[in-house]
């Protein structure tokens, strides 16, 4: 792995990720809405930036171009498909043997076997309706943007994340391929160890077309 894009990397997660890729050596493209670069002022002389909105397929297809490896944060932003298109910007323009990692929440569900508690069922059942209502966001966007990845023939991962927190390390998390697995009980991972999940992903072969729901332990 030499240069990474993160799409979507003036938010918080992926803040976090640009330092792990940093600190692994690894050159560094990012996307992010123009009025959000100056989040990134830190790292400014350390990374590429590509100022566009995340589905804008233009600007990716420019950031993407010589990266072996690329984080996509999903967000289901508005009500213009903007997960989908983002996921299908990055799966259609992606180098070939691009390594692709993206983020979702614990919600997401591949094969239908995940065993949901009935807090998570209920903050689904009534922030989907509502983020539609004031068309601030769309739940399912993301689920199809999730399917789309899962039926890709891409080198993919996606992270599925539990209840996220600031603070300092607790090293990397834990992980299953079911959310309602033991070792995942604790549904509470730190943001910093979040971010580095999805670094460690790109070079990890056991994680390859798989989507682990993951927490610290």
């Amino acid at each position: 792995m030499k240069t990474v894009c993160i799409i979507g990397i003036s938010g918080k997660l992926g803040q976090y990720m640009t330092q792990h890729c940093l600190d692994r050596g690894y050159a560094v493209h990012g996307v992010c809405r123009p009025e959000s670069t100056a989040k990134l002022d830190r790292f400014k002389d350390r990374i590429t930036l590509f100022p566009g909105r995340c589905d804008d397929r233009t600007v990716v297809a420019q950031a993407l171009k010589g990266c072996d490896g690329v984080l996509t944060v999903l967000v289901p932003f508005g009500m213009t498909e903007y997960s989908t298109m983002t996921a299908l910007a990055v799966l259609d323009q992606a180098d070939p043997g691009a390594r692709l990692v993206f983020s979702s929440g614990w919600h997401i569900t591949r094969d239908g076997k995940d065993r949901y508690s009935l807090k998570l069922k209920a903050v689904v059942a009534l922030f989907g309706p509502i983020g539609r209502l004031f068309r601030i966001g769309d739940i399912d966007d993301q689920v199809r943007a999730c399917d789309r990845i899962f039926a890709s023939g891409r080198d993919w991962t996606l992270v599925r994340g539990s209840d996220l927190e600031e603070g300092p390390s607790q090293g990397l998390p834990v992980w299953s391929d079911h959310v309602g697995d033991a070792v995942i009980a604790k549904n509470r991972t730190r943001r910093t160890d979040f971010a580095a999940f999805m670094v460690h992903a790109l070079t990890a072969p056991d994680l390859n077309r798989r989507a682990p729901a993951i927490s610290a332990a």
